[in-house]
């Protein structure tokens, strides 16, 4: 029992640094537009976002693999 109030406080913290940095982890990425887009799924406090990156395998043109953390715009103040 004291390990599950553990977690759920150690849960709890986490969110509140998400909810207030307006940062998102990775959930999710994939390919588009023939291969040259790179759709990223990032999971905040407040829902799901994703965002959109120009895609080269090399990393000069483009990012060739989404970023663990992403800062989201929208933060509670």
């Amino acid at each position: 029992m004291g390990k599950l109030i553990k977690w759920i406080a150690a849960l709890a913290v986490l969110y509140g640094v998400f909810l207030f940095s307006g940062y998102g982890v990775l959930i999710g990425s994939n390919q588009n537009v023939g291969g040259l887009g790179l759709q990223c799924k990032y999971l905040t406090a407040r829902n799901v976002v994703i965002a959109q990156y120009l895609h080269g395998d090399n990393g000069l043109i483009g990012i060739a693999d989404c970023p663990l953390f992403k800062k989201i715009e929208t933060v509670v103040d």
